[in-house]
């Protein structure tokens, strides 16, 4: 009987085989893992027409509802299978803005298959696809561990690992609290979001509490028909904590007498209206508020549960976990709910701001990192985070870990050292932040 004949595919030096889902590069097999695999199969059949990017998700996801990052994971991935030098785009060009596009010729070529030949190359690629499965496995926990990153970065907060003290908790095991914008009544535009991403910082800080997220806080806001940016004043963030099932409100406020700055916290039922804890704390002109800020921060921890012994030894001052600086605080802040709300080039110029005002802002450039991570632009990714782990002595453990975590996902790779940081990060994985319902915890663009 005559050998069969199989269609091939090639461009450049490459080589695939549709039927045994093998890529071949000068006949030797190429680790592909079997998503990257699809995706490459996809951006050829398009015959050189830009793909968007939601269109290639649906595609590839099609039952399931995931990020763009999980996208530009698997280009990153194919990329480099390819050979492909960041800023090259010898195969793959991305379209700002829109998608994607495979700019070689594909050629469809027939060959009549020898069959001791192509059964070594299959037993050699299995071998390698079998890596590739591991890393794959490997790179779908990675991903929940760098969403729940990506988490701590934007929010300074997240979720925490619950331990109970001696005293009389007023919060549950699996009670979850919501922070509020800070009531700004000293006119001052510099405290506008800025003390509520000071305090999630400082809060972040507690093995104890367990903070709603932002990115949830935005869906749930999406859902109420409010904009993903919307200022959270206590009609509406009360409303964000019953739809979320969370127990209570963290609700501030800053008031100026004089050339005094008074801080002011309160810890507020959401279901019932009841003032479970409340503190305040002074600060003598505008250059100490972030030390208030801390002061508040640590005693409402104890006022609602937590050990002293954990408090003090999880009380990084406001100074070491953000910065100094209330103004790059400030751009830090509205650049952290710029990326919530997706609009990526906002946040970039927000963080590039944060930084310009303090050059050793560690977690502003981790933000700045995730951006350009998100928008495909690896070697500018890569640089920031490399940049925010050199800095990461000066942050507080849970940020360091978070840190550390990024930088091995994105600058190094090295999956194995990033789900060891995840796992020092979130001890308990039952403990997390309440979902959308959805298989990612960053909505879609």
């Amino acid at each position: 009987m005559d050998n069969p004949v199989k269609h091939l595919l090639e461009f450049g030096p490459f080589r695939i085989d549709p039927k045994q889902r093998l890529l071949l590069r000068n006949e030797q097999p190429v680790a592909l893992s079997p998503k990257a695999f699809d995706l490459l199969m996809v951006l050829i059949q398009s015959d050189g027409q830009i793909l968007l990017k939601d269109d290639l998700m649906k595609t590839l996801w099609p039952d399931t509802f995931v990020e763009e990052s999980n996208l530009g994971q698997h280009v990153f991935q194919l990329r480099k299978a390819l050979g492909e030098r960041p800023q090259d785009h010898t195969y793959i060009i991305t379209v700002p803005g829109r998608g994607y596009r495979f700019a070689q010729k594909v050629r469809t070529v027939a060959e009549e298959e020898e069959k001791e030949g192509v059964e070594e190359q299959i037993v050699m690629a299995s071998r390698s696809l079998a890596r590739v499965v591991i890393e794959e496995k490997r790179e779908k926990d990675l991903r929940l561990w760098a969403i729940m990153g990506v988490l701590i970065l934007v929010a300074l907060g997240g979720t925490a690992l619950y331990w109970r003290s001696g005293r009389k908790s007023k919060l549950a095991e699996k009670d979850t609290i919501v922070l509020a914008d800070f009531d700004n009544k000293t006119g001052d535009p510099i405290f506008d979001g800025t003390l509520r991403q000071g305090l999630s910082a400082q809060l972040a800080q507690s093995p104890f509490l367990n903070l709603l997220s932002d990115r949830n806080t935005v869906h749930i806001l999406s859902l109420m028909g409010q904009p993903k940016d919307a200022q959270l004043k206590p009609e509406l963030v009360r409303e964000v904590c019953q739809r979320a099932q969370s127990t209570a409100v963290l609700d501030g406020s800053i008031a100026q007498i004089g050339g005094r700055y008074l801080l002011t916290l309160k810890a507020v039922a959401c279901s019932t209206g009841e003032l479970l804890a409340a503190t305040e704390a002074e600060a003598a002109d505008k250059s100490h508020v972030l030390d208030a800020l801390g002061k508040i921060a640590s005693q409402i921890r104890g006022k609602l549960g937590e050990s002293l012994a954990s408090v003090e030894k999880y009380d990084v001052p406001p100074r070491d976990v953000t910065t100094p600086s209330l103004e790059a605080l400030r751009a830090y802040s509205l650049g952290a709910r710029s990326l919530s709300a997706n609009k990526a080039a906002e946040s970039v110029s927000l963080y590039q701001q944060a930084i310009s005002l303090d050059p050793n802002f560690a977690m502003a450039y981790s933000g700045l990192g995730i951006n350009y991570f998100n928008l495909d632009e690896t070697t500018q990714a890569e640089e920031n985070v490399r940049k925010a782990y050199e800095l990461r002595g000066h942050v507080s453990e849970r940020e360091k870990l978070a840190i550390e975590l990024i930088y091995y996902a994105i600058a190094v790779r090295n999956f194995e050292a990033a789900r060891k940081s995840g796992e020092l990060l979130w001890p308990m994985p039952s403990a997390l932040p309440v979902s959308s319902g959805s298989s990612s915890l960053l909505p879609r663009r």
